[in-house]
């Protein structure tokens, strides 16, 4: 089961990321990051997709909680 009302660590990977000095990397390295990032945005929209639709079908079957 899973506890969605937790509170997200702190430090997070994004949160590590942002933070991150990007001046040692070259144009080259910075290009492969970008692509790598984009994919990872996509991911997590699917991810992200894939749970709204389950919620909808869950809202569908049993109604909106706190109704």
């Amino acid at each position: 089961m899973e506890d969605d009302d937790r509170p997200r660590p702190k430090g997070d990977a994004a949160s590590k990321l942002s933070a991150e000095d990007l001046a040692p990397y070259s144009q080259d390295e910075l290009t492969v990051r970008i692509a790598l990032l984009e994919a990872e945005i996509a991911r997590v929209e699917a991810h992200r997709d894939k749970a709204a639709a389950h919620m909808a079908a869950a809202d569908a079957l049993f109604g909106k909680k706190g109704n």
